[in-house]
């Protein structure tokens, strides 16, 4: 459970063995892993300090679970801050700034102010990246959008 949102995260029985997988490939710590079906991919979560690690030298590990799972694997790291989580939701792009707004009937959006040179990073091919960070941020602090600006 995420102590900022309070809010309990269900993970599914096949999110869990991909999360023993990367932990047993890497010894790394798995914070959370998102399966999504849209983009063919599988998120993990796991501490910032342990990203390179999980990633390994050149990216093997990530392509050994690619090979294993037979889907696109993206590394990211996990805070219990929203703006912290927002940033490493959304890296490499620089993030400048990051706004959260509070709509009428509970909406919660989220702006994200980039390096101007680095707005197609954090949007992502398809807007892929993006859809990265609402994922993560809707699951954890249950922001409905993330807009970058």
């Amino acid at each position: 459970m995420s102590k900022k949102s309070g809010k309990r995260i269900t993970i599914s029985p096949e999110e869990l063995s991909y999360m023993a997988l990367l932990n047993e490939i890497t010894g790394v710590h798995v914070r959370d892993c998102i399966i999504d079906d849209e983009y063919n991919r599988v998120i993990f979560l796991v501490n910032p300090d342990e990203v390179g690690k999980a990633v390994g030298p050149r990216g093997s590990n990530v392509q050994r679970l690619r090979k294993i799972i037979g889907r696109n694997i993206e590394i990211v790291g996990f805070s219990e801050d929203l703006e912290e989580q927002a940033r490493l939701a959304l890296a490499p792009a620089r993030v400048k700034e990051v706004r959260v707004v509070n709509r009428p009937g509970g909406r919660k959006i989220v702006y994200v102010t980039v390096e101007s040179n680095d707005k197609g990073i954090a949007i992502g091919k398809n807007g892929k990246n993006v859809a990265r960070a609402r994922m993560i941020l809707k699951r954890y602090f249950d922001v409905d959008n993330v807009i970058i600006a």
